[in-house]
């Protein structure tokens, strides 16, 4: 046989040795042997586009059922009061109550954010310092905003001393009175005219707070995500509700912002209700020319505009009806204003102590973590104080 020649030379291949005489009727063998002795080729995936289980939940990002429902909640809480926030009739528009609960709601939303992070029971020796400095570094800027608030609000209410000055003068009747209740009038008008330099810097704070405004992505913690996804709501309805006071304050419209917030979130729709809303009936007051869109500090205003004249070129024992009318007129608006000046403030003071007691608590639980991250030193402290 041919075969029979053959040389018993082997063939090496990469971890086979073959004879020629072996491959003689065993050409499927040899072609076995062969097609392993190939470098394997890498492995590839079962599935081609990638693991869908993997895509399905992603690591540490995925919510369980609790911490699910605990985010919806919250959102759904959070809907509802953008909705609270549109009014009814929009010429309650930028009155003092409605100025009043829009601040009401912003406390509660604050007060929230202190009980989902309670119920996440996310101990901050746990949060990513990013989160941290996030929160410290918002917290900071309320309360500066908070600060600029109260003095504008200060500052109308010094208003008000001379608005009571000139209807006590008013009272009298007399020539010289009538004078000083003239020039107390005149300076009411300067006052609110005036501007509060206080106010610009709310406007940089503002606008800082706007430019990291966005919804942060964490990778790794599910709680993260919840707390975050949370925050970033609370962080839009502040911007909102600060910008309108601020913008409001100032009387300029180009102080107010048009936002734009995911789409994802349960509260969107009826966030981008209430700001088109809101802000365009802002926009309308500003656009008809009036010295101040706050209603009752332009309710008093429009009095004073009255009575001004009247005293001014003297009294016409024709027009004392209407004299008397108009001094009770703006004596009733005088008071409503100041009211109004109270109560605002009270609960730009309650916000500002609800953000100041989040941030304390949040300070105070970073020191106790640091002072027991190293008990070594802890314990070099304690001997200390034994061999004292």
């Amino acid at each position: 046989m041919a075969a029979a020649g053959l040389d018993c030379k082997k063939y090496y291949t990469s971890n086979w040795v073959i004879c020629p005489r072996q491959l003689i009727g065993l050409n499927f063998s040899a072609g076995l042997y062969i097609e392993m002795s190939r470098p394997q080729e890498p492995h590839r995936p079962f599935f081609p586009f990638g693991n869908p289980f993997k895509m399905m939940l992603p690591k540490g990002s995925y919510l369980s059922p609790r911490l699910l429902a605990l985010l919806n909640t919250f959102e759904e809480s959070l809907a509802e009061r953008f909705r609270k926030l549109k009014p009814m009739d929009k010429e309650d528009v930028l009155t003092f109550s409605w100025m009043r609960f829009a601040m009401e709601l912003l406390c509660q939303t604050h007060t929230d954010i202190k009980t989902i992070i309670t119920e996440l029971e996310l101990p901050v020796c746990d949060w990513d310092d990013k989160w941290i400095d996030v929160y410290l570094d918002n917290s900071v800027k309320l309360l500066d905003i908070c600060n600029a608030f109260s003095s504008e609000l200060s500052r109308l209410n010094q208003g008000h001393l001379l608005l009571q000055c000139a209807l006590h003068n008013l009272d009298a009747r007399h020539s010289k009175q009538l004078v000083r209740a003239s020039c107390s009038l005149d300076g009411w008008r300067q006052h609110i005219s005036s501007k509060n330099p206080r106010l610009e810097n709310c406007f940089t704070i503002l606008d800082s707070l706007i430019e990291t405004l966005n919804l942060p992505k964490v990778k790794n913690s599910a709680k993260g995500k919840v707390l975050m996804q949370a925050m970033y709501g609370v962080k839009v309805l502040t911007v909102l509700v600060c910008s309108i006071f601020a913008a409001a304050f100032a009387g300029s419209v180009n102080k107010l912002v048009d936002l734009q917030v995911h789409e994802t979130c349960l509260w969107a729709e009826a966030f981008k209700d209430v700001q088109a809303n809101v802000n365009g009936e802002i926009r309308n007051l500003f656009s008809s020319g009036r010295v101040t869109v706050l209603k009752e500090l332009e309710a008093v205003d429009v009095s004073v505009k009255k009575l001004y004249p009247m005293i001014r070129d003297g009294v016409d024992p024709i027009e004392a009806e209407a004299l008397q009318s108009s001094i009770s007129d703006l004596g009733k608006r005088a008071e409503k204003l100041s009211q109004g000046l109270d109560h605002l403030s009270k609960q730009v003071d309650g916000f500002f102590q609800i953000v100041l007691s989040g941030r304390d608590a949040l300070l105070s639980n970073l020191r106790v973590d640091s002072s027991i991250a190293d008990p070594k030193q802890e314990l070099n402290n304690v001997l200390g104080q034994v061999v004292r």
